[in-house]
């Protein structure tokens, strides 16, 4: 169980957190084939509430590449987001684009420790639990922190932008 094929040296997303000085819990997984459900299963996987767990997703606000960062419990509001990041229109990015951007996989996308870093927001839900998980950049990877650190590594600023709350 305690291989690692990353050399113990980490994701980009441990490697920021660690450097950030932050308190924080990895939870490896054994992620499961669906494709379009990432999130629900890494959240079955390791026990946690739909609510608690959240998903990266990146969108184009106004033709700008912006991370949002939602429980995967819910729907991302683009209208919200938009509102949000200061534009009009927001629309998901191209898969390719956010892989490209951030340097992780779809399924693997991390807020944390990201090629370029971009505009995010979170979705005001996560305040009100003492630790939330994220992708830590890889699939079967997630990593436990508090709200408040993500907001501050990530330079997010928060909103309600998840809709459809369990």
């Amino acid at each position: 169980m305690g291989s690692k094929k990353s050399g113990g040296k980490g994701t980009p997303a441990t490697v920021a957190a660690t450097r950030a000085g932050i308190a924080f819990t990895l939870h490896p997984y054994e992620p499961g084939g669906g494709e379009e459900s990432y999130g629900e299963a890494a959240a079955d996987a390791l026990g946690v509430p739909h609510d608690r767990l959240f998903k990266t997703l990146v969108t184009e606000v106004d033709g700008d590449l912006t991370v949002a960062v939602v429980p995967v419990s819910a729907t991302l509001d683009l209208k919200a987001l938009a509102g949000a990041a200061g534009g009009k229109r927001a629309a998901m990015a191209d898969p390719a684009a956010a892989e490209r951007v951030t340097g992780y996989v779809r399924g693997g996308i991390s807020p944390l420790g990201q090629r370029k870093r971009l505009p995010t927001v979170v979705d005001s839900s996560a305040s009100g639990f003492p630790t939330i998980y994220v992708s830590a950049g890889r699939r079967g990877l997630q990593i436990e922190l508090a709200p408040a650190d993500l907001v501050t590594l990530t330079q997010a600023t928060t909103a309600g932008i998840a809709r459809g709350r369990a």
